[in-house]
This record gives C-alpha cells, structure tokens and sequence, in this order.
C-alpha cells in the first residue's frame, strides 16, 4: 500500500517536472531549428538527452527532497534546539554549514568554471567558511529574537565597504563572481535541509513570531559567501585571466554522459553522506526517532540522491553547451532580440529550478497559505526574468555590476521597512533560491557566450559573471513589492469599511439599548 502511494507520488512529481520544463525545452529547439542558426545533431541530441534527464531528475529530487531532506532538517533543529545548550547548537551548525557548502555541486560548478583566475580549493573552503559562520549568526538570530531587515543591513553595509575596497585594489573584476559565490551556494542539498532546520529550530525556541524567524537562514547565508570571497579578493593579486571553458560537444554522446554521470555521483554522494551521517549521529544522540520514520526518510535519501545525480547530469552535459552557443549565436543575430530572449529564458528557468518548489511548498505551508504557492512562483518569475534581460543589457553596453547591485539592494532594504517581516525573510531567502543549478548550468553558460560574442573572451570575468548575483538580487525586490501591495489593498479596504460605517445614517444603526 505504501508502495502504491509513493508511486503515485511519484508519477505526479515527474508530471509537475515535464510541464515546468517543457517551456524552456521548447523555447531552445525553436531558437535552435532556426535556419538562421547552426546547431549541429550532436548538440541537439545532447540537449534532448540532457532535457529528459532534467524532468526525471527533478521529479525524483522532489519527491525526495519531501520524504526526507525537509523532514531530516526539521527534526535535527528541533532536537537540538530541545538539548537547551547554546554552545552545543552553534558549534554543530557552523560545522553543518561549512561541510554541507563544501560538497555542494552547484558550488564546485562555479569553481570549475573560475579555477582559471582563482584556485578551486580556497575558494570552495573559503565559501564554506562563509556559508558555516553566516548559519550561526542565523541561529543567534533566532535564539535571541532579532529583526532579521537590521541584521541584513548592518552586514550588507559591511559588504558594500568590502567591495569599495576591493575597487581600490584594483581587483573589480572579482566583484561580481564573488556576488555569484552568494547565489551558487544555496543550492538543491542545502535549501531544504537548512531551511527545514531553521523550521525546527523556531518551532523550540521562537515565540509568537516563530513563523517569521523561520525563514531567513537561506537569506544570510548567502551574504556569507560573499563576504569571504571579498575578503579573499582584496589579497588576490592584480593580473587576472580568465580562459572561457571548452563548450564543444563531442560526437561520442554517450561517453560524455556516462563520464559526468559518474563524477556527479561521487559529488553528491559526499554532499548528501554528510548530511545522513549527521542525521545518524543526531538520531543516536537525542532524536531516537521510531523505525518506520527512518525507513521513510531513507527512501526518501535514495529518491534525492538518484534525482540529484541525474538532473545535474542532463544541466551540465545538455544544457551548458547549448547554453553558450544560443549565446553566442543570438548575440550576432540581434541584440534586440538577445534581451527578450533572456527575459523569456529567465521566467521559463524558474520553473525548472528543482529548489524553487521546495521553497514554495514550505512557505504557502508555514504561513497558512497566507502566502500562496502561486504568488510566489509569479513574483519569482518576474523577478529573475528581469535579472536575465538587465544582465545582457550589462553585457552589451559593458557597464559595473555595481549600477545594478548597490541600487538594488538599497531598494531591497528600504522595502524591508515597509512591508510584514514575512515577507522580507521570504524575499531574501527567494533570492538564493532561485539561483540553482539551473542558472549556473544553463544561464551562466548563455551569458559567457553573450559576453564572448559581443565584448570579447576578455571581458567575461567582469561582465558574464554576475548574472547569477542579478538572479539573486531581484525576487527580493518583486516579492516585497507583493508584501507592499498586500499591505496597500488591506489599508484600502479597511479604510472603505469605515467610511461605509461613518456614513450610514440613523435609520441604518439599529439601537439594543
């Protein structure tokens, strides 16, 4: 009967994938099939590949991700948080955050595409350090009950003085791949479990704001990241080349499946091994959870580990390289064009991001359906749709990301004020969200082949790179706005309710006296 259910599920997960991929999927082959364009069958055959593993991987990851990442994450926060020893709850965090970071695919993509200007190694362990030392601060937040939009700006300012002097050493260039380091970071491992952790957490130790304090882990760290890679990049030396990765696809398809199959699966499987081994030891520990739950959460850790594997193989053998060509190519053909495209690309890779559904089904769910799965996926949409289409704006006129990223998170902030606190922690959790494997693997490839076609391979390191910051950035400001406009129509029609009742005459109010 259990069997039965899972399969279900399962048939239903993999149909919610096939409709949030077709999209993208058609939008690519009709671009492609062009006569204007010249894709050649290995390509075209890798990407097809490389799409059906995407909706396999996703539907699988999803069903996974709800079997047991969320609930592992959950229990782990709760459990800690019961032991009642400060100390004992940081120190595992910060290790947590630091091993988790460290093993995320998303983030060894990102080092394998810079390890020409910055060695991989540091720059993961530094990221990791990041990630380790911003989910503590997080976990302090939620101890103590502070706003989270006053911890966000104190180190947001923080940021800005890092990058400020990071221009005074001449080491600009590093800028938006260190805004990237925030985005990549929070990736499909570690969303769900840590935002399932800070769910955990809150419901131990929060009060009756403890909806709130649930979210905003995700939101700090990925500031973490950042500021570890600013600080890394003010000690970097001056003279930076960066050489473009080798996008061409070979003609032996399945060879290069198999070989990306394999090392993703060693990724992953240290990746998710450090969180089961945690869980393990957290379950000896304290939690003594009872076996027919365990039983279902290793299902569910084989359901994430086989959909994780798969989808990251279809991203980063089909799409990267159809990626960058559809860059570079629409870059010669019309400009005009190029930017719609990245709009278009932008609303139709949110739906493909296996984390975004997580994120989703968590918020409607915490906040009681006060924030819908609908609204979020539309403020989402529109957000990052704007960040693909100003990004290639960037590349063509060959302007700093600082235009974009010191304007935007001043907005961001300054909305934090005016809106419910839900909102911001949701916003801003949004935003690393929704820069998955799916941004790196198929956004970040269109935009170096953008940046190549137009500017030249010297010029990617400072203006390809930043796209995924854009993606973060964005969703901060479309879902606050939502906040804002909830707020806005509430106001308007408490206001009409009480004119209707200053206006009713005499004859209207009925006196019980």
């Amino acid at each position: 009967m259990y069997e039965v259910m899972e399969l279900k599920e399962l048939k239903s997960k993999i149909l919610e994938a096939l409709i949030s991929a077709l999209p993208i999927t058609a939008i690519v082959y009709i671009i492609a099939l062009l006569p204007w364009f010249d894709f050649t069958q290995a390509e075209l055959i890798s990407f097809t590949v490389g799409a059906v593993l995407l909706i396999l991987g996703i539907g699988l990851f999803n069903l996974g991700a709800d079997l047991a990442m969320t609930p592992m994450g959950t229990h782990v926060g709760a459990g800690l948080s019961r032991q009642r020893k400060l100390g004992l709850l940081l120190i595992v965090c910060f290790v947590l955050g630091m091993l988790i970071t460290i093993a995320e695919p998303d983030l060894q993509v990102l080092a394998n595409q810079v390890k020409t200007v910055m060695n991989g190694t540091l720059l993961v362990y530094t990221v990791g350090i990041g990630v380790g030392t911003f989910l503590l601060v997080s976990v302090l937040r939620i101890v103590f009950r502070k706003t989270l939009s006053n911890i966000l700006m104190l180190f947001y300012m923080l940021l800005f003085a890092l990058a400020l002097l990071l221009a005074v050493n001449e080491n600009m260039d590093l800028l938006p791949m260190a805004f990237d380091s925030g985005g990549v970071t929070t990736g499909p491992i570690t969303v769900p479990f840590i935002m399932a952790l800070g769910v955990g957490i809150s419901s131990v130790l929060g009060d009756k704001h403890s909806q709130e304090n649930s979210f905003g882990l995700v939101a700090l760290c990925s500031i973490g990241p950042i500021l570890a890679v600013l600080v890394l990049g003010v000690f970097a030396r001056n003279d930076l080349t960066y050489a473009v990765p080798d996008y061409a696809v070979s003609s032996d398809i399945l060879g290069r499946f198999l070989h990306a199959a394999a090392h993703t699966a060693k990724e992953v499987a240290i990746a998710l091994g450090l969180i089961v081994v945690f869980f393990i030891i957290c379950q000896i520990a304290f939690l003594r959870l009872p076996r027919k739950r365990l039983l279902k959460i290793g299902l569910g850790v084989i359901f994430t580990y086989v959909g994780l594997v798969i989808f990251l193989t279809g991203v980063n053998v089909g799409f990267m390289p159809i990626g960058y060509k559809l860059g570079y190519e629409v870059a010669q053909a019309s400009k005009p064009v190029l930017v719609l495209l990245g709009l278009a690309m932008g609303v139709l890779v949110v739906l493909a991001e296996p984390a975004i559904h997580v994120l989703n089904e968590q918020v409607e769910d915490v906040t009681g359906g006060y924030i819908t799965k609908k609204s979020m996926l539309m403020g989402l949409c529109i957000g990052v749709g704007a960040s693909i289409a100003l990004s290639v704006i960037r590349i063509i006129f060959d302007f700093s990301i600082v235009y974009y990223i010191i304007p935007g998170y001043f907005l961001s902030l300054a909305l934090s004020l005016f809106v419910p606190p839900m909102y911001t922690a949701v916003a801003f959790d949004s935003g690393g969200v929704a820069s998955g494997p799916m941004t790196s693997g198929f956004i970040l490839p269109f935009a170096i082949g953008v940046c190549v076609s137009i500017q030249g391979p010297d010029a990617v390191l400072r203006d390809a790179f930043g796209v995924v910051a854009l993606v973060a950035m964005t969703p901060l400001i479309t879902i606050q706005l939502l906040g804002f406009k909830a707020i806005m129509g509430s106001r308007v029609k408490e206001h009409r309710a009480m004119r209707r009742i200053l206006d009713a005459d005499d004859q209207q109010i009925i006196n019980f006296m």
